[in-house]
C-alpha cells in the first residue's frame, strides 16, 4: 500500500512538474489566437533591421497598420528581450529563442508568427514592413477578420406595422422594432 502511494505521488509530481513547466516554456502561448508574434533577434541595437523597424513603428500609418493586424514586436538584441518595449527576463528570453528553434548566425533575423503559434515568414536581414503587411493580409484568418467588421455594421430596420403599433400606445415609451410581450402561459398541474 506504501509503495502504491508513493509511486503515485512520485508519478503525480512528475507529471504536474512538466506541465508546468511546458507551461513556463513557452512564452509565445500568452499571444496563441490573440495576436500575430513578430520577433526580431539581432547582436546589436544598431542593426539596421532593428533601426529600420523602429524608424517603420515610429511613422503612424505604420503603427495603424501593425495594431490592425494584431501584431505584437518582440526585440532580442545580445540575449536581452523585450516584448512591445518592456522587458523579459533572461530565462523567457532564453525560453523564446528555444521556441523559435534559431542557431547561431551573424546576421538579423526577422520572424513572423501567425496566431496559430506557428512559423510564417523567416526572414535574415531588413525586410519592409509592407512586406509583412501583405504576408499577413493573405493569411486565411486575417481574411475573416478584415471581412467580420463589414458584417457586423449592419443594423436590422424595425417592421412597419410594429412601428405603428407603438405609436398608438401613449401610456407606456417602449423601444420602436419590439413585439409587446405575449400573455403568460396557464399552468397545468
Amino acid at each position: 500500500m506504501l509503495i502504491r502511494s508513493l509511486a503515485l505521488a512520485t508519478l503525480f509530481t512528475a507529471v504536474v512538474g512538466a506541465a508546468l513547466a511546458a507551461d513556463s516554456d513557452d512564452p509565445l502561448a500568452q499571444d496563441r489566437g490573440q495576436s500575430r508574434p513578430l520577433i526580431i533577434i539581432a547582436s546589436s541595437s544598431v542593426d539596421p533591421t532593428v533601426v529600420s523597424w523602429k524608424k517603420a513603428l515610429d511613422e503612424p500609418a505604420n503603427r495603424a497598420a501593425f495594431n490592425e493586424r494584431h501584431m505584437v514586436l518582440y526585440t532580442v538584441i545580445n540575449l536581452m528581450g523585450q516584448r512591445d518595449g518592456k522587458s523579459m527576463d533572461a530565462q523567457t528570453t532564453m525560453a523564446l529563442i528555444r521556441e523559435l528553434k534559431i542557431g547561431a548566425g551573424g546576421e538579423a533575423r526577422v520572424i513572423l508568427v501567425g496566431k496559430d503559434g506557428e512559423k510564417k515568414i523567416e526572414h535574415s536581414g531588413p525586410i519592409d514592413p509592407k512586406e509583412i503587411f501583405a504576408a499577413i493580409d493573405q493569411m486565411p484568418m486575417r481574411e475573416k477578420e478584415a471581412s467580420a467588421p463589414a458584417t457586423s455594421v449592419t443594423t436590422p430596420t424595425p417592421a412597419p406595422d410594429a412601428a405603428a403599433q407603438t405609436s398608438t400606445k401613449t401610456s407606456k415609451s417602449t423601444k420602436t422594432g419590439k413585439a409587446p410581450p405575449a400573455p403568460p402561459k396557464s399552468l397545468d398541474d
